[in-house]
């Protein structure tokens, strides 16, 4: 098997940047041999923009290539440049080079303008870019007159450069009459403009030779302005002016000047705008003045700075972002702080782009009848405008060629003749800049020819990459083949890469790469080869490293440094000291392996490295040399073991090998073992494996091995303090390939579709191949059939795909490695099915058996499993409620579904609404869905207890009646049949009293109970019933009014079962008519206590007992104003409050527990006050207050809602 290029073929190499870009190109773009036939390329022309120095003789280059050689021409402006009239214009002789002699005569203006170089054969013609030729210029400062400056301590100050515009604009910087630059800091420093700002001025710099430089770098000279003076007045001389000027009231009120918050210099305002074209260094200044001097810092708003690209200068006054693109456009901000304050300045940045490629045009060269293209696109901001020249001329009026066609940014050529050979011009433009592309399109038909030179010797050293050249031409294309051995043997595709350009790479080279390699070219007009040799050199090793040395002066050290290396190459050691020659004293000798250094001195401590070199590679160790005084002997350091080196190994066999090190220095603490660790370089680089462990009195191990793998070892020593560090690397051994040991596991077969058998497995790791080549033999029958096995090969994949399979059968599978040196032992049978279908029956007999309202029990006879077709994974019931009992309408919910696993042949539908008509059907599920559905089978659910009602309030009440209000219950469950009300009045002392049962018809939503007590609280229970019992209940409590007209106190509904106590009432203590009432009949008591007195005083009694007897209820009687009793008062309270107008939105309850706001008095507690303010004997008090029912007090340790009182009170 040989390998061979195709043109199309992908890049195959993977890492090393550098060597796919010069590899990897196309094979388009590859040089043309200047032997043959081609169009002009521009190989070397002036910069666009050329800026010339006037002293000197103008240059413009202009270099092209070519067969025949091509012919030059210029422009100049835009018109033919006729050298040949001017005498001082010269081309240089095969070359389109001008040389302008303006040294001898001329002045270098008089060329300035744009100049354009045109390179032309019978092929096509080539331009240069636009080369603008502009003169170099460093005027004079213009003549001024510069007062000196006079400031006082602490003031800010800009000393102005305002240099002349030179061309390019000069460099400015600030010195003195000495030429020493002048000292620059946070305080004083330069700005982009060449100003020289000061935050604040110090009595130090106060001098009068202030000048700004500008160096004009082209012409090589450089400028200067007049000096500027600078005095600063100190605190002092300030003082002695102000006395010798002031009074002393004036005097004393004179101060220096003061500390201030920041404020910027440049730029101004508080926002400004910068813009940069992409590439360039965007550069953003701000230089603020303040006492104390200001900090600088930058942020970007909503982005963070580039961390690789962005630099401050100037203290941080300048932050400059190199390479800047379109992503760092944005907002930065400034802000300038010191300790009085800080203040910030937002520059807005917007990044345009001059044209820029994406993909440049590259030659094409076409065999005649070929298609091809060539694409120009480009980027910039804005969008470039793309523009298209054949030979130089706009292609638009260019001679009409009918094997290309235009396409924006891209010319199709198609079946191309020689005459279609030309040179295409791509101009990519926008206003900032253009970009020109010069093409060709060249078509030749030539056969293969080799570039490469014949019989060339490569040398690699071992296990280092191997790179081949194979340089070709040819049109059309040529394929590449590349053989080894005068006999071409095969080379596999696992161990070589092959690139676009011919060249053969060898990832991994090894001792058995060496030979001779030939490469073959071909296409339809011939074929041409060519040998190069390899030779693998052994690598150049450190076995024994200088090792670091602490040693006391006037000692002699030697550091060794022993090498091995390929005997066919020539070694040379060199010996340095901190990276730098030796010092040339004898002191310092060099022998074969040893570096001796006598005399010790405190210079001779160091780094000294030991470099070998060989004409292929190099490599160097290095040690370090510490010079110390004369010192006791130091007490021994405990550590781990040093590494072990000088790892080598020996008799290599097939499956084994021995390996041998030396050990490293102990550190005082013996060592117990060694690990061995290898890794595999050729199937896993860089990941190392426990391979095995010997004792620490061993240093040699044999190792088993596996075949066909790359192996590499190291050792690493362990004593009772831990590990050392890994040994290097021994060097590597490949051992030769063997049949694989194993078969792959997790073999599997199983079917994706109906017609087809997956057969799948875990393949083979890179290091159980045994051998390369890796590929598995797949087998496959029938399990209850007789037919023979059917095998097949493939690659190193994971499944194989059998079609045309029977449905659903069991087939016997087994999966076999093989390599290119044999088979793996004979594999294990594995079971598995061909793709299952959807089943075919339905299940039959379906039977529905309803156990109560919201549950039936659903059977099933199960589908023949032949009828199955896969794998059964259970039944599936569909589901869903078709028709209300209670509502005739039909209506349509979603169905539900429920999934039996397994082979039941019965479930339970739970969830099921009472009183409602369901209609379900069952289907067989296996592993591909589901199968047909069963006939559809109806059945209905009996009925069940209705829920609570919606909801239920009390309207209209009256003095002996309360009016219920209800909705039904949203889920009747079935037909209702009546409603039961159950109330009971709750008394004083939120005891129930008897319980009232009361039926109602079911058509009824509205209900008035009558003859009830006034004044009095009840407690409803309330709920429906069908046929199959009673429901959730709803619970209210009302209160009747006292009179008629008051409305009836309403608490939430309470939904649930009956409380046993009825819950608190409103404290009517703490409303103001009660305690408007309790004041009367204080007063009214406070009279008849007077009264009292002046009858006992007079031997008479007053008659409490008979008034309390002639008035049980002093509540409800009607009082007389003769008879002096409590109860004349509670009438007049009564009109009092019947006529009182209610504020808007609040009601008076019937009980009458208006609360008073800021009133926190209960009810029991007013009482107990009267009972111990009037208690003279006991008996009138004691006897009222056995009268005076007792409120509960309600409100907020109530969980019901708030009563009528609270909303009263959000009025008030």
């Amino acid at each position: 098997m040989q390998l061979k290029i195709m043109p199309k073929k992908k890049c195959l190499s993977a890492g090393r940047a550098l060597l796919i870009l010069i590899l990897c190109q196309m094979l388009s773009a590859l040089e043309v041999p200047l032997d043959l036939v081609q169009p002009p390329t521009i190989t070397q022309q002036s910069p666009k923009d050329y800026i010339i120095d006037p002293r000197e003789n103008i240059v413009i280059q202009c270099e092209a290539k070519g067969k025949p050689p091509p012919s030059f021409s210029w422009t100049r402006n835009g018109t033919h440049f006729d050298i040949d009239k001017d005498p001082l214009v010269t081309m240089k002789t095969g070359s389109g080079t001008l040389t302008i002699n303006i040294m001898s005569d001329g002045k270098a203006e008089t060329y300035e303008g744009v100049y354009q170089c045109t390179a032309r054969n019978e092929r096509g013609a080539a331009i240069s870019n636009n080369i603008v030729i502009r003169s170099s210029r460093s005027p004079l400062w213009t003549k001024e007159k510069l007062e000196p400056m006079t400031l006082r301590s602490g003031q800010s100050l800009v000393l102005p450069c305002r240099p002349p515009m030179g061309l390019p604009p000069p460099i400015i910087f600030w010195m003195d009459n000495s030429f020493q630059r002048l000292p620059q800091s946070e305080r004083v420093s330069q700005g982009l403009n060449g100003d020289l700002y000061f935050s604040n001025v110090l009595p130090e710099d106060a001098r009068e030779d202030y000048i700004c430089y500008a160096r004009f770098n082209h012409t090589q000279t450089i400028q200067q302005k007049q000096p500027i003076s600078v005095k600063v007045t100190s605190v002092d001389e300030l003082n002695d002016t102000i006395a010798a000027n002031l009074s002393d009231t004036e005097f004393y009120g004179a101060k220096p000047h003061r500390e201030r918050p920041p404020t910027f210099l440049t730029p101004e305002g508080n926002a400004s705008r910068k813009e940069e074209l992409r590439g360039n260094v965007l550069s953003l200044e701000c230089i603020a003045e303040g006492l104390p001097t200001p900090i600088i810092y930058w942020i970007k708003e909503d982005g963070t700075l580039p961390i690789n690209r962005t630099f401050y200068r100037n203290f941080k006054k300048t932050l400059q972002i190199i390479q800047v693109t379109e992503a760092d456009s944005g907002n930065y901000q400034c802000i300038a702080k010191n300790t009085l304050g800080a203040i910030h300045h937002t520059i807005s940045v917007t990044v345009k782009a001059a044209p820029y490629w994406i993909i440049a045009p590259q030659n094409l060269v076409l065999s005649p009848g070929e298609d091809g293209t060539l694409i120009c696109r480009a980027n910039g901001n804005p969008k470039p405008r793309i523009s298209w020249l054949s030979n130089g001329v706009p292609i638009e009026i260019a001679p009409d060629d009918p094997s290309r066609k235009i396409d924006g940014d891209t010319i199709i050529f198609s079946n191309v003749q020689e005459r279609s050979s030309s040179v295409y011009q791509c101009n990519a433009s926008n206003e900032y800049g253009y970009l020109l592309a010069n093409a060709f399109v060249n078509v030749l038909a030539e056969p293969p020819r080799i570039l490469t030179s014949a019989n060339t010797l490569y040398q690699v050293i071992a296990d280092r990459p191997a790179f081949l050249d194979c340089a070709f031409f040819g049109s059309p294309l040529p394929s590449i083949e590349w053989f080894k051995g005068a006999k071409g043997s095969a080379l596999r595709e696992d161990i070589y890469i092959l690139h676009e350009n011919g060249t053969l790479e060898i990832p991994v080279a090894q001792k058995d790469s060496t030979g001779t390699y030939t490469c073959v070219a071909r296409n339809k007009l011939g074929m041409a080869k060519n040998e190069v040799h390899l030779e693998i050199k052994d690598p150049t090793r450190i076995i024994k490293q200088p090792e670091y040395a602490v040693v006391q002066r006037g000692s002699t050290v030697s550091f060794e440094c022993k090498v091995k290396h390929d005997h066919t190459l020539i070694l040379t050691v060199t010996w340095l000291k901190d990276h730098s020659e030796l010092p040339s004293d004898g002191r310092f000798t060099v022998d074969k392996d040893h570096l001796v250094v006598a005399d010790v001195n405190d210079d001779d401590g160091g780094t000294y490295t030991c470099v070998a070199n060989t004409t292929l590679d190099n490599v160097s160790a290095s040690a370090v040399l510490s010079v110390v005084a004369p010192t006791p002997t130091p007490a021994p350091i405990y550590d781990v073991p040093n590494p072990p080196f000088d790892l080598e190994l020996t008799d290599q066999l097939d499956r084994s090998v021995q390996l041998s090190w030396t050990p490293g220095d102990d550190n005082n603490s013996p060592i117990t073992k060694f690990i061995i660790e290898y890794e595999d370089v050729m199937h896993e680089a860089g990941l190392w494996h426990h391979q095995t462990e010997v004792p620490g009195t061993q240093t040699t191990a044999q190792l088993k091995l596996s075949p066909y793998v790359n192996y590499a070892f190291r050792v690493m020593a362990v004593n009772s303090l831990g590990r050392s560090l890994p040994s290097e690397a021994s060097e590597q051994y490949l051992t030769k390939a063997a049949e694989p040991d194993k078969n792959p596991t997790a073999v599997e077969g199983l079917g994706s579709e109906p017609d087809n058998l997956v057969i799948t497995w875990k393949p083979l790791s890179g290091f159980e191949s045994n051998g390369p080549g890796l590929q598995y033999k797949v087998s496959w029958r029938q399990k209850d059939g007789d037919d023979e096995w059917t095998s097949v090969v493939v690659a190193n994949v994971s499944k194989y795909i059998v079609s045309g399979t029977p449905t659903f059968v069991p087939y016997l599978v087994k999966v076999q490695a093989l390599n290119d040196v044999g088979f793996a032992p004979e594999p294990a049978v594995v079971m598995g099915h061909s793709g299952e279908d959807l089943p075919m029956v339905a299940p039959g007999n379906v039977r529905v058996s309803v156990v109560n309202s919201t549950l039936a029990e659903v059977h099933w006879d199960p589908v023949p499993l032949k009828s199955i077709r896969g794998h059964l994974q259970g039944y599936r019931i569909y589901y869903w409620k078709a028709q209300s009992s209670s509502n005739r309408n039909r209506r349509h919910i979603e169905k539900k579904i429920l999934t039996f696993q397994g082979s039941k042949t019965h479930g339970m539908l739970p969830g099921l609404e009472p009183f409602s008509h369901y209609t379900l059907n069952v289907r067989v599920v296996n592993g591909k869905g589901e199968g047909p559905a069963s006939p559809d089978r109806a059945f209905h659910t009996p009925e069940g207890v209705p829920s609570a009602p919606s909801s239920l309030k009390i309207v209209n009440p009256t003095l002996d009646s309360l009016t219920l209000e209800w909705d039904p219950p949203s889920h009747p469950n079935g037909i209702l049949t009546e409603y039961t009300l159950k109330y009971q009045p709750i008394n004083s002392t939120h005891e129930l009293g008897p319980l009232i049962d009361l039926k109602i018809p079911a058509n009824k939503t509205r209900w008035t109970l009558k003859n009830l007590n006034f004044s009095t609280r009840y407690k409803f229970y309330f709920y429906a019933q069908t046929a199959a019992g009673s429901g959730s209940q709803i619970t209210e409590e009302a209160v009747t009014t006292v009179d008629e007209g008051k409305m009836a106190g309403i608490l939430p509904p309470d939904v649930g079962a009956g409380k046993a106590m009825a819950s608190r009432q409103v404290d009517i203590a703490t409303q103001g008519w009660f305690i408007g009432l309790m004041c009367a009949v204080a007063l009214l008591i406070l009279i008849l206590l007077i009264v009292c007195f002046i009858r006992r005083n007079k031997g008479g009694k007053y008659p409490v007992k008979e008034k309390e007897d002639a008035h049980a209820d002093p509540e409800i009687q009607p009082m007389k104003e003769d008879d002096g009793t409590f109860g004349e008062y509670r009438s007049l309270e009564s009109d009092a409050e019947d006529h009182k107008p209610l504020k808007k939105g609040s009601r008076t309850p019937s009980d009458r527990t208006v609360k008073k706001e800021d009133s926190d008095d209960s009810l029991v507690d007013y009482g107990e006050g009267v009972n111990g303010q009037f208690n003279e004997d006991g008996s009138f008090i004691g006897q009222y207050s056995g009268k005076k029912e007792k409120e509960p007090a309600e409100g907020n340790e109530s969980s019901e809602a708030p009563s009528p009182v609270n909303a009263m009170n959000s009025f008030v």
